[in-house]
């Protein structure tokens, strides 16, 4: 089930420059015979070429082992890029792959899926359902991207018409939960007064330059309190629309080879580019580097027991002398039999748990922040959500894509546009995808909550809508607040959460485990007490998921074992969760324990164009350069 290994990548300092295009590779179909309902593994990886004949009728062909570390790993079945037909000896296909079957993708599916979002919504959708039902549809798969069978194209027909008919339901919630920047912004609180962030220092004769304030999200505010409201007219009806681009970019040497040249001593440090650099823009990049470790951390955590329920990740860790968790997952000391009754996400359990750490393999939670350096290289501060999806289409393989991301790239492909990829036959548009992809509009707006929210909501509008854009506004902006080096994690969380819509079920959920927090001092009666609130949702949706990463930041006070232990064992999104929780916390701190950095070796693998092999170090040094050419720029 694994492709040949990948090549050792290049040195950083000889990969290909990221700011153009790179050409893809192909994405092969998994060995005939998969079930697509199977649950065991994560989201990533790239895919292998089946086998060059069929196995036996009652044999599955023996997978080569993939080599820790590496992006050798294929992704669950559930989220396999299409299902193609294997030839077999006489000429035919094997029945199991006999139709193509994209996962993420089917209507059969996603009504399923619809149908419980109109639930969370509150929408009346009986009438759908029991006409569903009674043509012979099921369910959505619990955990699974699609059911093990295609449905006949009658049923296929009719999925695809109830969508439309629940797409047209009125929601009761739309007062509470605004989907337009414009709206979203008018829920926020008047902004206090807050001491400014540090500014680049100016060339010396020349005046600093501010930036123009601006109430709309292509062009954010600088500082929330003193900027102006426009009119009502001046503001684009479309959050999507493309803004003046203002002056084009510098898009020259800026690709993972151009390592940080680390000399000087004293109050200030010399750059790549042999500038002198303040000491708290030393002190910034220290602290996007440990970001960046932390989010990886956080992320290769939680990867083994992804999807696990809650009594299985508990289980396992007591096993192994591991609870409350502390250390990472490891199958040493474990009895076969927990084994079998809970077994590891089986994709990711040769690169994650202990004994086989070896570098940080590939994730979309740290392949997204990757694309996130390139459109801000590509397009600056000012992009637009039609950026995104170009970017997206340029680098971005169909089959590294899951859930929401699946549905707005198919539909580009159809030939919508923003923001109508997020809500066509969309039903994960308010699943966690859009979170996991705030963090670095976060890193690139220190000490401006207001302008990392604008930039997520237009990175998020391609893909979801409502509570799936407000899980990325309140990491965003809770995240450019730690970026400042003075906020501790309660106030990063109190920033956060003061961008979103204060009467959404998002809001709600992250309030209440936040309380949930102070008042439990066991984490367990936390987690107990989230589950039985919020357990109804997918495990994959931002309102479970947001609010169990800001319980456990605030239950763990700053500390970056605590914290992404306790989010991790959490359960529900364990991967993506401990990314964002590990992030922040070391965002923060300003260092990650070397016990957790060190397994990854300072390299992570990934399947985006000219970053494979590249070191936390360098992508520090990138995202620091960003900021300071966007800042220098405004």
């Amino acid at each position: 089930m694994s492709r040949p290994p990948t090549p050792r990548a290049k040195p950083p300092n000889t990969a290909p420059d990221p700011a153009r295009p790179q050409p893809r590779g192909l994405v092969h179909s998994p060995a005939p015979g998969d079930d697509p309902s199977r649950t065991d593994t994560d989201r990533t990886g790239p895919h292998t070429t089946p086998p060059a004949s069929p196995p036996p009728a009652d044999s599955r062909p023996t997978p080569e082992p993939a080599r820790p570390g590496r992006p050798d790993h294929p992704p669950s079945p559930e989220d396999d890029p299409p299902r193609l037909p294997t030839a077999q000896p006489d000429g035919g296909s094997a029945a199991a792959a006999a139709r193509v079957r994209v996962t993420w993708a089917q209507p059969e599916d996603l009504i399923g899926h619809e149908l419980r979002q109109a639930a969370e919504d509150g929408r009346d959708a009986g009438p759908v359902l029991r006409a569903w039902l009674a043509a012979g549809g099921h369910p959505a798969p619990a955990r699974a991207g699609a059911s093990p069978a295609p449905a006949p194209p009658e049923l296929r027909a009719l999925a695809t018409r109830l969508l439309d008919e629940l797409a047209a339901l009125p929601s009761p919630t739309a007062a509470d939960e605004p989907l337009s920047w414009h709206a979203i912004r008018t829920t926020w609180p008047p902004p206090a007064p807050a001491e400014p962030p540090l500014p680049p220092r100016p060339a010396p004769g020349r005046a600093r330059p501010t930036r123009p304030p601006h109430d709309d999200p292509a062009r954010p505010p600088a500082e929330p309190a003193a900027a102006p409201a426009r009119a009502a007219a001046d503001r684009p009806a479309n959050p999507c629309a493309e803004p003046d681009p203002g002056p084009e970019p510098d898009r020259g040497g800026t690709g993972p080879q151009a390592e940080p040249q680390r000399r000087g001593t004293g109050s200030e440090a010399v750059g790549s580019a042999g500038a002198r650099e303040p000491r708290h823009d030393v002190a910034l990049r220290r602290r996007l580097e440990a970001a960046w470790v932390g989010r990886a951390v956080g992320c290769l955590l939680g990867k083994p027991v992804e999807k696990l329920p809650l009594a299985g990740i508990r289980a396992l860790a007591r096993a192994a002398g591991n609870w409350p968790l502390d250390d990472w997952f490891t199958a040493r000391g474990v009895p076969p039999e927990l084994l079998a009754a809970h077994p590891w996400n089986r994709r990711s359990a040769p690169t994650s748990l202990a004994e086989n750490i070896d570098g940080m393999p590939e994730d979309d939670d740290l392949n997204y922040p990757l694309l996130g350096l390139l459109l801000l290289q590509r397009h600056g501060r000012d992009f637009t959500t039609a950026d995104v999806a170009r970017l997206w289409l340029d680098e971005l393989p169909a089959g590294r894509t899951f859930t929401a991301e699946r549905v707005a790239y198919r539909n580009l492909l159809l030939g919508l546009e923003p923001p109508a990829t997020a809500t066509h036959h969309n039903p994960f548009r308010e699943w966690i995808g859009a979170l996991i992809r705030a963090d670095v509009h976060g890193w690139t707006n220190p000490g401006d909550p207001a302008a990392a929210a604008a930039q997520a909501y237009r990175d998020a509008a391609l893909t979801h809508t409502g509570n799936g854009v407000y899980a990325a506004l309140f990491v965003a902006a809770a995240t450019a607040t730690a970026a400042t080096g003075r906020a501790d994690v309660h106030t990063a969380l109190r920033a956060g959460l003061a961008v979103v819509p204060p009467r959404s079920r998002l809001a709600e959920a992250v309030r209440s485990g936040i309380r949930a927090a102070h008042e439990e001092a066991d984490f367990d009666r936390v987690v107990d007490r989230l589950h039985a609130r919020y357990g109804h949702y997918h495990w994959v949706h931002a309102v479970p998921n947001t609010a169990l990463i800001a319980a456990a930041l605030t239950h763990a006070d700053g500390d970056f074992t605590r914290s992404i232990c306790r989010t991790v064992s959490g359960g529900w999104d364990t991967d993506s969760n401990g990314a964002t929780a590990g992030a922040l916390c070391a965002l923060i701190t300003g260092e990650v324990p070397h016990r957790w950095a060190a397994p990854l070796q300072n390299r992570l693998a990934t399947s985006v164009p000219g970053f494979d092999g590249i070191g936390f170090d360098t992508l520090a040094h990138l995202t620091h350069r960003l900021t300071a050419q966007e800042a220098a720029r405004s």
